[in-house]
């Protein structure tokens, strides 16, 4: 589905439309060239380069390991209010075969945040062109998104002190929207994200002799199956949380008939409240070091808190409804989307400053899944980068009128 200005509205959206091709190629420039996260030096140098042509009154590089940012000055006096873009991609391989297809074996943009990066440059170009705000865009490009925490480094780097936002505000494209649709919520939007990994200690020995061992791998068996009722048993159903087992190591292939001395589970819990948060990491202990110590065998829980809540500000949430609204129409504006057990670590940004975060329709390009994030038939709606741009810089002038 192709949007038009006429069919969405609004000066920002029809002014960027006319350098759709230019957006287009730098999209497509950067899915081609994935870098993971701290290494986005090409990315990082292709944003400095767009920034000066669009323009913009500074670059701040280098803030974060491989974070830009970029400073745009209104037409009066004013605040400043944060936009942020990642940048990063993922170590997967790419299963696309067209003429952007990344160029880097074992690397690909399977989240879109190409177009992202994309989106928040046609925001600069648009406000340094026309500038009607009073006040400073903080224009941010995060590095290290995908589980590197990308968003705190820039942080701990003096983000907020040098650049104090009023207010900050970040988007994700959402391939379950489509095309000219906007998503959002007034609390959490995106779930914490925590890494548990579990050491199991018994007795190796002889498979055939079991009787003389304390087997790990059935009390790793018995874990696994036991935790599940911390959720079913001890969260409330009006609450969430997810708790995943994802790998176990023990013992080795090669040795069908040696029981191993120790087992290692490793895996993910996902919840939106601090409360349910800190109950599942003290369930989890309790109940692990309990079973193997009823088999004999002890256990040693290692819970890491990894990212917390995306959980988006009440007012800045109804504010960038408004926004969007004003854009697509208030039919196409998901007010109360619903929130999702991934996770993402602009909630480090969210933790010190007001803000929200937003989904941004495109639909499934190609059909049959294909454009599921962090599928390796990837690759983002090229169709959206006009309404994202329109989108953020919208948000900059509402946020900041003259």
């Amino acid at each position: 589905m192709r949007l038009s200005p006429l069919a969405i509205g609004g000066r920002a959206f029809a002014h960027i439309a006319s350098f759709h091709p230019e957006l287009t190629a730098l999209r497509r420039d950067l899915h081609a060239h994935p870098e993971l996260g701290f290494e986005e030096v090409y990315t990082a140098q292709r944003v400095v380069e767009s920034l000066k042509v669009c323009g913009v009154d500074a670059i701040h590089p280098q803030i974060g390991k491989t974070g830009v940012v970029a400073l745009v000055h209104g037409r009066g006096q004013g605040d400043m209010v944060g936009l942020r873009a990642d940048m990063d991609a993922l170590s997967m391989a790419e299963h696309n075969e067209f003429d952007w297809r990344s160029e880097k074996q074992g690397l690909m943009h399977g989240c879109g945040h190409d177009g992202h990066t994309a989106m928040l440059i046609g925001a600069a170009r648009y406000l340094c062109e026309t500038r009607n705000f009073a006040g400073t865009a903080v224009l941010i490009f995060q590095p290290g998104e995908e589980g590197y925490a990308g968003a705190k480094a820039m942080m701990d780097d003096g983000l907020f002190e040098r650049f104090p936002v009023r207010s900050i505000f970040a988007m994700h494209n959402w391939p379950a929207l489509r095309p000219g649709r906007i998503g959002l919520n007034s609390g959490p939007m995106m779930a914490a994200a925590d890494r548990v990994t579990i050491e199991i200690t018994g007795r190796g020995g002889h498979g055939a002799h079991a009787y003389n061992t304390v087997d790990p791998v059935l009390v790793a068996a018995h874990i696994i199956t036991a935790v599940q009722s911390i959720v079913s048993r001890n969260v409330k159903p009006v609450d969430s949380a997810v708790i995943s087992i994802c790998a176990m190591q023990a013992g080795d292939m090669g040795a069908q008939s040696v029981i191993p001395h120790s087992a290692t589970l490793l895996g993910t819990v996902r919840t939106f409240s601090p409360i349910v948060q800190n109950m599942v990491e003290r369930r989890l202990t309790e109940l692990c070091t309990a079973i193997a110590r009823g088999f004999g065998a002890s256990a040693e829980v290692s819970y890491q808190r990894s990212y917390p809540a995306t959980i988006n500000t009440a007012s800045e949430a109804q504010f960038a409804g408004d926004v969007a609204s004003a854009l697509v129409g208030e039919e196409n504006v998901e007010r109360n989307l619903e929130p999702s057990m991934g996770a993402e670590d602009f909630s480090f940004m969210l933790q010190s400053r007001p803000g929200a975060y937003l989904r941004l329709g495109q639909g499934d390009v190609g059909g049959k899944g294909a454009c599921n994030l962090h599928s390796n038939r990837y690759d983002f709606n090229d169709d959206v980068l006009p309404l994202g741009a329109a989108l953020h810089a919208s948000l900059i002038e509402q946020a900041l009128p003259l």
